[in-house]
Order: structure tokens, then sequence, then C-alpha cells
């Protein structure tokens, strides 16, 4: 995901904080986080992730008058539809997640992000026939330009429907 403006806000922060059970205080008590090597607010890692909110295309972000994630009698409320090019019936994930700091992004920054592919790769699966292995890099710069964070997730997509061990036994 790209964003034109993501603003770090200690609000902001101190939710995401709160939401994945983190009480550390430098995520919210501003006057701790001033006598921390940081010396202000911080963000938590995995952070960034959240910028996908500030990205109005992001896939997951519900749009108004539209079938999103989670929204019908089904698990998702999103339909398949042909994709056109090929690609066979099976399933993809996100596998991975790495970050790499190039300095820790603080209340107060505004980022922005470019996304971009990275590595690619096949190998034989026992169940689903052949995987497919992608990269995207993303990375996040700050209101002045540096590299603050690059983000790389991990995509597998399957051939087919992976059967079940059960089935391979057979």
């Amino acid at each position: 995901m790209a964003v034109d403006k993501f603003p770090i806000e200690a609000g902001h922060i101190m939710m995401f904080a709160r939401a994945v059970g983190d009480a550390n205080a430098i995520y919210y008590d501003e006057d701790y986080a001033k006598t921390t090597e940081p010396g202000a607010i911080i963000a938590p890692p995995t952070f960034v992730q959240s910028s996908a909110q500030f990205d109005p295309n992001y896939f997951l972000r519900p749009k108004i008058g539209e079938e999103w994630f989670g929204s019908a009698k089904g698990p998702t409320g999103i339909t398949k539809r042909e994709t056109g090019g090929g690609g066979g019936s099976g399933g993809g994930l996100h596998a991975e997640q790495h970050y790499v700091y190039h300095r820790t992004p603080k209340a107060g920054d505004v980022l922005t992000s470019t996304t971009k592919p990275g590595k690619s790769w096949e190998k034989e699966g026992k169940r689903g026939g052949k995987l497919s292995f992608s990269e995207t890099v993303t990375e996040y710069r700050d209101q002045n330009g540096e590299l603050v964070v690059t983000a790389t997730g991990l995509g597998v997509r399957t051939e087919r429907p992976a059967t079940s061990a059960d089935d391979t036994a057979k």
C-alpha cells in the first residue's frame, strides 16, 4: 500500500498500542517519553501498517455502498470474480512481514510511502501444487524525505486448493 500522507499523531499511537495490548508508557505519556533515549512518544512496532487507513484504495478498508471484507452472510462478504489471465483456482495468503527500522517513527512525523515488487520465486508444494512466492517492499519516508521504515511482506499463492493431509495419505 502506498500513501501520500500518513500523519503520526500521539492519540493514534496510544490507541494502536492499546489495541495490541502494549501498556509501555513511551506510547502515551509525553513526560515519561522525554526521559527516554528517543526523547518523544514513539510508535510501536508494526504501527506503519495502520497507514492503510490513510489509503482510500486499500482493499480491506470499508467503502460506503460497496461490499467489503466482513460485510455479508459469507465469511468475507467479498465474492470471487474472474480475474482473467490464467491463474488457477488455488488460494493465497500473507505469509510473512518483516520490518527494518532506520529510525523510530515519532509523534509529529508525517510519513509517505512507496511500494514496489521485491523478489519472487516458485517451489513445488505437496498438497496444493506449485507455490508462488512474491515480496512487496514498502518504504516509509518522513517529512524530510529520510527513510524511516522498510516493510517487506511475503505472499504465497497455491496452484490449486490444497488437499488435506488425509487425502494425500490415501
